[in-house]
């Protein structure tokens, strides 16, 4: 049920879903001091368990102060987490790695299916002057920050190239979003309209351009590491071939879905368990982009046959309850020692991405001629980071292992700020646009994304 739905909880139901969140984080605590955390499988479904309960709990109290869900999703989990009260240990949080690798699928595979061409055509002029101005002038800006900060960090050793280079590449994290944070809120207030409509289209598209950025900016900036490397259109070859296998192999699944939703339609909760835990896997090892796969197979499924909606309604079923632990354990794996080492640069980064990304959308919404609601909330999709981020961080440290711990600390540091704050800030801006809730009232289906308690 969709918040905006929903009757108001009385306080004594209130009181009961708080009295129950405190027994069950004392009951945990209490055991895992008197029982020794085994890794085992039922250690691991322990965890799990306690992340689903912990999280709902939490996001239905968030109600009370009138943020989203995922709020208390990332509240539950980094209380639970190491770095607070130690009840969900890092080795628990390495074996629910399957957990991250399912709904980073199911959020692209819905994701997929939310994108409609005739919405896109429609939404053409907006999405085309946003990808322009924000791929650009946000990334241009936060390189030119980021590099005028180096002398306040450890990174400060590096050379002037490496500098350069490091800053094109923080430019390059700055810009990407969060389809799991936009698919989550929009699952729990159930919005329709046209800022919906332009944040679904724009932060699927962005995602698309940020992986094709990401494989065309290492082999750029590499030989600014290295003066004895020069660019190699190998490089550019091999990003030729990953693309054209992940588009690939997303026309076959979402082919093989449409069958399967059309002559057979049962047990879909374990077929998209397999296909999400199972492909992914598959992809990573053949060096295939799993979130480019599941968001062409859903876009396959939503305009080349009818089962679109079934698709959808399925997603939304099996994702009930995985991107609750999702973000629960987004928030687990919170590290405050870091945030606590870099935490005042890590902020001016954050301000400057925030306001660079607020002027872009401005700007891109004049050229556009938008609409009023999107010229004033247009940007407020656009703050969140979370799932994607980190997995480009992680492949910028592997193919630049010279950058660093302070470059990685800085980037998570970073993106654990906006994956906080960009939620609320984008329910705010469905709240204020009047758009929360109507498509719950208008019967419509256009936004029937995986929910989490009623995602992200």
């Amino acid at each position: 049920m969709s918040e905006a739905s929903a009757a108001p909880k009385s306080a004594t139901a209130r009181a009961v879903q708080a009295a129950a969140l405190i027994v069950v984080f004392a009951v945990v605590f209490i055991a895992s001091r008197l029982v020794h955390q085994a890794a085992s499988v039922v250690g691991t479904i322990v965890g799990l368990g306690f992340l689903l309960l912990a999280g709902t709990l939490t996001s239905e109290l968030m109600e009370v102060f009138g943020l989203p869900h995922l709020s208390g999703y990332l509240l539950a989990g980094l209380i639970a987490g190491p770095s607070v009260l130690g009840l969900i240990d890092a080795g628990t949080l390495t074996r629910l790695a399957p957990v991250n690798a399912l709904a980073l699928s199911l959020i692209a595979l819905a994701g997929g299916a939310e994108l409609e061409i005739g919405m896109l055509k429609a939404s053409a002029k907006s999405i085309a002057w946003a990808t322009l101005l924000q791929h650009t002038i946000v990334l241009v800006i936060t390189a030119v920050v980021f590099a005028a900060l180096v002398p306040f960090t450890a990174l400060s050793t590096l050379g002037t190239g490496a500098i350069v280079g490091a800053a094109l590449l923080w430019g390059l994290i700055s810009v990407t979003r969060s389809p799991a944070a936009l698919l989550g809120i929009i699952a729990q207030v159930r919005p329709a309209g046209p800022l919906t409509t332009f944040s679904i289209a724009f932060v699927m598209l962005s995602n698309l351009v940020c992986v094709l950025l990401t494989a065309l900016m290492i082999p750029l900036v590499r030989p600014l590491f290295d003066s004895g490397e020069a660019l190699s259109f190998s490089d550019l070859t091999q990003l030729g071939y990953d693309m054209v296998g992940s588009v690939s192999v997303g026309v076959c699944v979402g082919l093989a879905l449409i069958v399967y939703l059309r002559l057979i339609g049962k047990n879909r909760l374990l077929m998209l368990l397999g296909l999400g835990v199972g492909l992914s896997e598959l992809l990573r090892y053949i060096r295939f982009d799993a979130l480019l796969a599941f968001l062409v197979a859903g876009f396959f499924v939503r305009n080349f046959s009818q089962q679109g909606p079934r698709l959808l309604e399925a997603v939304q079923r099996t994702g009930a309850l995985v991107f609750v632990v999702f973000f629960a354990l987004a928030g687990a794996k919170v590290d405050l020692s870091l945030l606590r080492s870099v935490g005042l640069v890590a902020l001016a980064l954050c301000l400057v991405r925030f306001l660079a990304t607020y002027g872009a959308a401005r700007l891109s919404s004049r050229a556009a001629h938008d609409r009023p609601v999107i010229h004033a909330w247009g940007w407020s999709p656009l703050v969140s980071q979370a799932g994607l981020s980190l997995g480009i961080i992680v492949v910028v440290m592997r193919a630049f292992p010279g950058l660093g711990a302070e470059f990685t600390t800085l980037s998570i540091a970073c993106v654990t700020i906006n994956e906080i704050v960009g939620p609320i800030l984008f329910k705010l801006g469905l709240d204020r646009a009047g758009e929360s809730g109507k498509a719950a009232e208008e019967g419509s289906g256009a936004t029937s994304t995986p929910t989490p308690t009623s995602d992200a």
